[in-house]
């Protein structure tokens, strides 16, 4: 009695599948249960086990390309497997040989195809970055692979599966949403071969050291993305450090701890301008300098950066109201209470929390500064009855920016511990979409790099944004006498759309009196 083996279901679009190899020789014994060949579809690798004990037969060669149900070999029941089951129990070659197939079967790879992850709503397709290990390097589940790169921020992708990592996708490359990028072969000679061997030579030689060359892995000497811009802006090689985190990683402490070593003098020339007579460079020459160029791919984080602000400047009716804030107070008030102020709260009393308590106030005051255009025709306006507050920051990446949530009800020390949080996360890049995403009204401070004025560009969809300058010594007019003051400019550009002149103004305004005067701040008024 012969029974007929076939394709089997191995999906729902799947319509046809390749041998990728037979793990059994034309006439071999098998018994139920037993695999007898791989199947490899567009999406995965399958073993197929025997369904009956017999003689095999194969009906196709493998690299065939068979349809759903075709037939693939047959099993022969009955005296002629019991015949060969005689046999091979009466030779011990062939028991080697079964044992041996066997063995290799159980180390036949499973394929396991990696996809591009959703790393938030509105984000539809992602940069390739780079990838951090080599094309058919052995990986741990969770060890990072690669990184990703969108318009918001840069993610690192962990291994779903431990095995060697193949690459799909080549660096650079812009893939959307759900598309393969790399696959993982799991078992075989893989992982498991080589780690019973490294734990076969460890318990060989107990006293080697843990840490030796034979335990290198593709982290072993690897920057992460932030050791790695620390190095750049070091013009430190990667090779010049030695790794301290998992597996000799180069971490950002590393890098930071690395010292540029010292450049080798270069040997003097053998012959001197005398001997071939040739006379010597002109001063010109050698004074001319490098002319050297290099071109970077812009990233995707700075392109989006670019598209976003022509848009704003396109798409809005923008317009900038200027004032002067004296800040005498507030750094009064500052100078009085940050070391009671730190010492309680355990984080430092600045000038963004002044401004931006400042801004929560002033908005609820002036609902249009704290509302945007909407619907499919813009011509509706959403106002916000809480107030969202984004701190533009500039990151080893570019300019992001994270939103301190419900900024209104949050205390001076409350704002100050989101502050440093948020600065600290996008110095790492470790802001999440979800912390860069809906704000209603932004603050940006280029005082901190010497800014006297500027017209800030609206964070859209926001209808405003308030720009902070530096602080300067200047006279001005008290009381009809001339007194030097600490002064600082502000700049508020709005969407004349849909503020109009006297709201912005009556907003600008609006700071200025609770930053000359913060005992408003306390009492509300």
């Amino acid at each position: 009695m012969a029974k007929e083996m076939k394709i089997p279901t191995v999906g729902e679009s799947i319509t046809e599948v390749v041998i990728a190899n037979w793990l059994v020789e034309d006439g071999d014994h098998v018994e139920m249960d037993d695999l007898i060949c791989e199947l490899e579809s567009d999406k995965a690798t399958f073993e197929v086990p025997a369904e009956a004990d017999g003689v095999i037969r194969l009906k196709a060669e493998a690299g065939d390309t068979l349809e759903i149900g075709a037939l693939l070999c047959v099993i022969e029941e009955g005296e002629g497997g019991s015949t060969d089951k005689e046999e091979k129990t009466n030779t011990e070659t062939k028991a080697e040989a079964k044992s041996e197939k066997k063995e290799e079967s159980s180390q036949k790879t499973e394929t396991f195809i990696m996809k591009i992850p959703t790393v938030g709503e509105s984000i539809s397709e992602v940069v390739l970055a780079n990838w951090l290990v080599e094309d058919g390097e052995e990986v741990e589940l969770d060890d990072p692979i690669c990184e990703l790169e969108s318009d918001k921020a840069n993610f690192e992708v962990p291994a779903e599966k431990a095995g060697k990592v193949f690459h799909i996708a080549e660096a650079g490359a812009t893939l959307a949403i759900g598309d393969d990028f790399a696959k993982i072969e799991m078992g075989g000679n893989g992982s498991s071969s080589s780690s019973s061997s490294d734990s076969s030579g460890a318990e060989n030689a107990p006293n080697s050291d843990m840490y030796s060359s034979k335990d290198s892995t593709y982290a072993t000497g690897h920057a992460s993305p932030a050791a790695a811009k620390i190095l750049s802006e070091k013009g430190i090689s990667p090779e010049e450090v030695k790794g301290t985190g998992r597996d000799g990683r180069i971490t950002k402490e590393d890098a930071q701890n690395a010292k540029k070593s010292a450049p080798s003098q270069p040997k003097a020339p053998a012959s001197s301008s005398k001997k071939d007579g040739k006379a010597p460079a002109s001063a010109e020459n050698t004074q001319q300098g490098s002319r050297s160029t290099n071109t970077e791919r812009m990233s995707s984080l700075r392109k989006t950066i670019a598209k976003r602000l022509v848009a704003a400047k396109n798409q809005t009716a923008m317009l900038t109201t200027f004032n002067e804030v004296d800040m005498s107070a507030v750094m009064e008030m500052r100078k009085k209470y940050k070391d009671q102020f730190k010492e309680k709260n355990e984080v430092g009393l600045g000038f963004m929390s002044f401004f931006t308590k400042a801004v929560t106030m002033a908005l609820m005051e002036n609902p249009g500064i704290n509302a945007q255009i909407t619907g499919e025709k813009e011509d509706e306006i959403l106002y916000h009855n809480y107030a969202d507050v984004s701190i533009a920051v500039s990151s080893p990446r570019g300019l992001v920016v994270p939103v301190i949530r419900n900024a209104e009800q949050l205390s001076f020390a409350g704002v100050e511990k989101e502050v440093v949080r948020l600065a600290v996360k996008a110095r790492d890049g470790k802001l999440t979409i979800d912390e860069m995403t809906g704000g209603t009204f932004t603050i940006t401070n280029g005082g901190i790099f010497g800014s006297m004025l500027s017209t800030p560009i609206i964070n859209a969809p926001q209808s405003a944004i308030l720009g902070l300058h530096n602080i300067v010594q200047r006279p001005v007019a008290i009381d009809g006498k001339v007194e030097i003051r600490p002064i600082m400019y502000v700049a508020l550009s709005y969407d004349h759309r849909i503020v109009d002149g006297k709201e912005s103004v009556t907003f600008l305004y609006r700071i200025k009196e609770l930053i000359e005067d913060p005992s408003r701040l306390l009492l509300g008024v």
